[in-house]
């Protein structure tokens, strides 16, 4: 069943029974208040004739007493002990064979004649041979009879009209709500066919949860067409870099084929390059299978930890690895709530790249505030054009296509830096100057708010 049928078919239906429940309601309530009106006037009427019966003699002809009280359109009756009728009066013959029926603790009864209601009390007297006798008064209500058929017309037509406009309004609310449901639906249909990333027209200004919905969809499609279209580049990208070393490769086999080993020189300079491409293409291969992963659920490993002393392991690594110098300036503790592998592998990455792109000596400074703690490595090397400085955390970018062959560079380095960082939480901030080095500095905030990838 579609969400529209369902709108108007519950819509429909919730008015149908509070109206009906309504109009059962005001029906019942008109009714009473219409009976007990009645009642209070028959019951005046019939307390004057019992007063006047009760001082009738026994000369007195009670017909004609009772005949001077006999409501319109009705009847007195006069029943013994025994509920025998002694005596009956009455206006209409119709009256004649009716017969009451009262229920325990009721004060009348009320029952139908001809279609109209009739309305009946009974009263005991003492009647003029010392006996007590019941007076049962009746009384047709025609009036009250013809109302209740007009109210339960008005009530008819009342919830009729109201049925015709709740549908004419469910119609018009259930288009209110599908409209834009059908939009989407027919929008991503469209995108599926096509296979471009399409978005549903909203109206800036409008706030409610329909636009609400549409704004989500259409920054869906634009992060799904931001995520496609890098993994297209990814996937490019990663072709041309794998085809680099592989030709290099299959140019030295085809070398080592047509020569053979005899001449040494060659050889050597063959199984060299082989070598070093085959290495850089394992590098290659490594770094690319951390960034597919990194977008999977990992869960971080928060300790309290003393950054400088981290810092330092982590550059004392460096040196025994390169020997190279790698100083550090700060003076600690330097106390941050973080993730101590990430955090290492982080700086490994970035002093890995300090080192490379520069023969001078490694500066790291640790410095804190009441923000947070900031670690920056500082290397001497050419640095970074300001016109490259936004695309450094891009997969396969680089800066010098000739000075990242030499150090054998694959433009992923920084990108997976990017995702640590992120993952920490930490800000990574670039300074550079073309001639006298770069800065990279990383933030680490003092009351981490801890994210699980």
């Amino acid at each position: 069943m579609k969400l529209k049928t369902k709108i108007h078919l519950f819509s429909t239906l919730l008015t149908l029974l509070i109206i009906g429940l309504m109009n059962i309601g005001v029906y019942f309530l008109f009714e009473g208040m219409a009976f007990d009106s009645e009642y209070t006037q028959l019951n005046s009427d019939v307390d004057e004739m019992i007063g006047a019966l009760s001082k009738m003699q026994t000369k007195d002809d009670p017909a004609t007493i009772l005949r001077t009280y006999i409501p319109p359109r009705g009847g007195v009756r006069i029943l013994d002990s025994k509920e025998e009728l002694q005596l009956v009066v009455q206006s209409i013959e119709e009256i004649t064979t009716y017969q009451p029926h009262f229920e325990v603790d009721e004060r009348y009864s009320i029952g139908m004649l001809d279609g109209s209601p009739v309305l009946t009390i009974t009263k005991p007297v003492i009647w003029s041979d010392g006996k007590v006798v019941e007076v049962q008064t009746m009384k047709q209500l025609l009036d009250v009879g013809k109302n209740l058929d007009f109210l339960r017309l008005i009530l008819v037509a009342v919830t009729l009209i109201g049925m015709l406009l709740m549908t004419a309004s469910s119609i018009m609310l259930g288009k209110i709500i599908t409209n834009p449901i059908n939009k989407l639906i027919n929008t991503m249909s469209h995108s599926r066919i096509s296979g471009k990333y399409e978005k549903i027209a909203v109206r800036p200004n409008k706030k409610d949860e329909m636009a609400q919905m549409g704004i989500a969809f259409n920054e869906m499609m634009e992060q799904l067409e931001q995520n496609f279209n890098k993994q297209e580049q990814f996937v490019s990208d990663a072709s041309h870099e794998l085809k680099t070393p592989l030709t290099v490769i299959e140019s030295y086999a085809k070398l080592l084929s047509r020569h053979g080993f005899g001449n040494t020189e060659i050889a050597e300079e063959s199984v060299q390059a082989i070598i070093n491409e085959t290495s850089r293409m394992k590098e290659m291969v490594s770094q690319m299978l951390v960034l597919a992963t990194s977008k999977g659920k990992q869960k971080n490993k928060n300790d309290l930890i003393d950054v400088k002393v981290k810092v330092e392991e982590t550059l004392q690594s460096m040196r025994t690895s390169y020997n190279r110098n790698f100083l550090l300036k700060g003076d600690g503790p330097f106390y941050v709530n973080t993730d101590t592998e990430q955090l290492r592998q982080l700086l490994f990455i970035i002093l890995d790249n300090a080192r490379k792109y520069s023969e001078k000596d490694i500066k790291t400074t640790i410095k804190e505030n009441e923000e947070g703690t900031t670690i920056s490595i500082m290397d001497y090397g050419d640095g970074i054009p300001k016109k490259d400085l936004d695309r450094i955390f891009d997969r396969f970018y680089r800066v010098d296509e000739a000075r990242n062959r030499k150090t054998g560079g694959t433009g992923l380095g920084m990108a997976i830096a990017k995702g640590i960082a992120d993952r920490l939480p930490a800000t990574l901030t670039i300074q550079s100057t073309v001639g006298f080095g770069t800065t990279i500095h990383i933030f680490l905030p003092s009351n981490q708010i801890l994210i699980d990838f």
